[in-house]
């Protein structure tokens, strides 16, 4: 992820939409020990800065491996209240044990989750809680368009050979590498179906997010024709719906593991 580049203002052009999973997320979250809180892939800090609002007694630090996602947070919430830290998720170790280890739709970038999820949530206080969600992205009909894509002889020798994420487990993968130190956990996957409208609605989305490692290796003057192929695949396998709207579905899978004393 460190080597990718994203940008904060695209991908906060849905920010209403992208914010739902965690409206789901954060109410179901208690905070019953004391210790930080650590966001991991804060992006441009808007979540960051509602965990803080719920939480202004805790120290609540952000990481990102993105300058430009965190510079965007600094300059819209300070560092004052929050600390905004680069770190690779991948390799981050939380300093002292945390009260709540957090991640919205950022693990699936990191991979090996069969060894991740334990490892973060040995970072967590006894009492503490390791809460993340992550979207299914290869489930989904806009990861099958990037599959078709990048499998495309105009492509395939530039990004076929990119990976852009882990697919993420499934909940009984989950809930075995929790259950032996987990009080409790609560699973749980929600459809989220976006009303999207204009010319490539779905290919807006996905440019933002899905999109970034291939546009990260190609050189910028491929920037445009990429994108304009995805977006022909979209428009062609997302119908339009008879106001002219576009359904985009989200798929997200929700875990929230509060640790044994």
């Amino acid at each position: 992820m460190s080597t990718q580049n994203w940008n904060p203002e695209l991908y906060l052009r849905y920010a209403v939409y992208r914010a739902r999973p965690a409206d789901d997320l954060l109410p179901r979250l208690a905070l019953k020990v004391p210790g930080d809180i650590y966001d991991l892939g804060c992006g441009p800090g808007t979540l960051t800065k509602r965990i803080k609002d719920k939480w202004p007694d805790r120290r609540v630090t952000g990481i990102d491996a993105s300058p430009d996602m965190l510079a965007d947070a600094r300059k819209k919430f300070g560092d004052a209240d929050i600390a905004w830290t680069q770190g690779d998720i991948a390799t981050w170790r939380a300093p002292t044990p945390a009260a709540l280890v957090f991640a919205n739709a950022s693990l699936h970038w990191v991979a090996d989750h069969v060894n991740l999820i334990p490892r973060l949530f040995s970072f967590v206080a006894l009492g503490g809680v390791l809460a993340f969600q992550v979207p299914w992205s290869a489930r989904a009909l806009y990861g099958k368009c990037i599959a078709e894509l990048i499998a495309a002889p105009r492509w395939r020798a530039k990004v076929g050979h990119i990976e852009p994420h882990e697919e993420p487990l499934d909940e009984g993968a989950y809930y075995d590498l929790l259950c032996d130190d987990a009080l409790s956990i609560d699973i749980w996957h929600t459809n989220y179906a976006h009303v999207l409208e204009g010319e490539a609605p779905a290919a807006d989305w996905v440019r933002s997010t899905g999109l970034v490692p291939f546009l990260s290796a190609l050189p910028e003057e491929d920037h445009p024709a990429f994108v304009a192929d995805y977006a022909a695949i979209t428009n062609r396998v997302y119908p339009r719906q008879k106001d002219g709207r576009v359904l985009f579905t989200m798929m997200r899978l929700f875990v929230v593991a509060e640790k044994k004393i």
